[in-house]
Formats: C-alpha cells, sequence, structure tokens
C-alpha cells in the first residue's frame, strides 16, 4: 500500500454541489426544441483520474481493479462493457480514466493497494475537469470549425482520443462511437466552451439536455 496521503473528494456536506454548466444554464439558457441537428448534454460530476507510470505494470492493475486493459496504442480510447467506464491514452507515461461519479476514490484505493511500491502517480482531477457531449447528424460539421484537429473518419475513428485546441481553450476531444463525440476541458473553460457551442451550432439547431 502506497504511503501517500489521499482523501475523498466527494465526503458528505451540506454545501450544495453544482454542475461545471450551472451558471451556464442560468445565464446562456438551455434550448430545447425540434427540428434540431445538434444534441449537447453534460456529464456532470464523473470522477477523473489520472495515471503516471510504467505501462506493463499499471495494465495489470488497471486490468484486475477496472476490468479494462490499457489502450495498446498512442490515442487510444478503452471502455468497459457497460461504456460508463473509459481510458484513454494521453501520453507515453499517462492515462486519463473516467469512471461514473462516486467511484473514484474506492477505485485510487484499491489501485494503489495493488500497485503497493511500484513506481507510479495517481492523481484525482475530479473537481477540476467536466465532459461535454455532442451528437447529432452536424456534430462533426461543428467540430470541423471549432477544433484545430482534423476529425474526418480516415483520421478519427472510433475509439480515438486527442488532445488538441477548440476554439481558444484546450480539451480532449474523443470519439466513442459513430454517432457521439466527448469534449473533455477544464472547470474554468466549461461556460466559456458552452457558449462557443450554442453559438457555433445555431445554424445547425441545438437541443441541449441538462
Amino acid at each position: 500500500m502506497s504511503n501517500a496521503a489521499t482523501f475523498d473528494t466527494r465526503t458528505d456536506t451540506a454545501i450544495p454541489v453544482e454542475s461545471p454548466l450551472a451558471y451556464s444554464y442560468r445565464h446562456s439558457g438551455a434550448p430545447r426544441g425540434s427540428g434540431y441537428r445538434l444534441k449537447l448534454r453534460e456529464r456532470a460530476m464523473l470522477g477523473h483520474l489520472i495515471l503516471r507510470g510504467g505501462a506493463i505494470v499499471l495494465d495489470e492493475a488497471v486490468r484486475e481493479v477496472l476490468g479494462i486493459n490499457l489502450p495498446g496504442q498512442p490515442q487510444a480510447l478503452m471502455h468497459d462493457a457497460s461504456g460508463e467506464r473509459s481510458i484513454q491514452w494521453l501520453s507515453p507515461d499517462e492515462w486519463l480514466v473516467i469512471v461514473p461519479g462516486g467511484e473514484e476514490f474506492p477505485l485510487e484505493t484499491k489501485l494503489r493497494e495493488y500497485l503497493g511500491d511500484a513506481h507510479y502517480a495517481i492523481s484525482d482531477v475530479s473537481g477540476g475537469q467536466t465532459l461535454l457531449e455532442i451528437s447529432g447528424e452536424a456534430a462533426r460539421e461543428l467540430l470541423m470549425k471549432t477544433v484545430i484537429y482534423d476529425v474526418h473518419p480516415s483520421n478519427f475513428p472510433v475509439g480515438k482520443g486527442v488532445t488538441t485546441v477548440f476554439a481558444k481553450a484546450t480539451t480532449i476531444l474523443r470519439r466513442p462511437s459513430e454517432e457521439r463525440w466527448e469534449l473533455v476541458v477544464r472547470r474554468s473553460f466549461a461556460d466559456y466552451c458552452y457558449r462557443w457551442l450554442l453559438d457555433a451550432g445555431s445554424e445547425y439547431g441545438v437541443n441541449v439536455e441538462q
């Protein structure tokens, strides 16, 4: 077991917890209607962990604890059978794990117990990030005028994820399925990215699911 100091960031509290986009919904609105070609949804309050270390030792631990292998190729994205838990290769010794909210601390604890004295690092970044989901027939058109990375299917197949620039913000862009894209953005950029999506998507019609 690691001797690193760890704590659960989701302990019981009387202070209400709000989505990173709660302010945006109140001040920029959340359009709904028919005839839209884009759908936006925030998957708020998920658990985000950054893993760093050697691929061999981490792969064994993640497979045992989470039931997912580390991606075998750079920029690859893997999901478990339910589709609710994922792991993405960010850099040669860095991976992003996303799990349902509340699972991150037990997962971190189990990984530390399994890894013991191995050389690794685990950082809980759940409070600093959120995930925006984009779907609909115009999703790729929207991304083509918003990100600098080539999102053509031949260059961006299902199961790929990259760190890129969205408008003027850094983001992780992922494609978990044919019809769905995901943006992992910093909490401080969430309102900016949301308002940009509403503006850039207005010509297609946008439906926001809360």
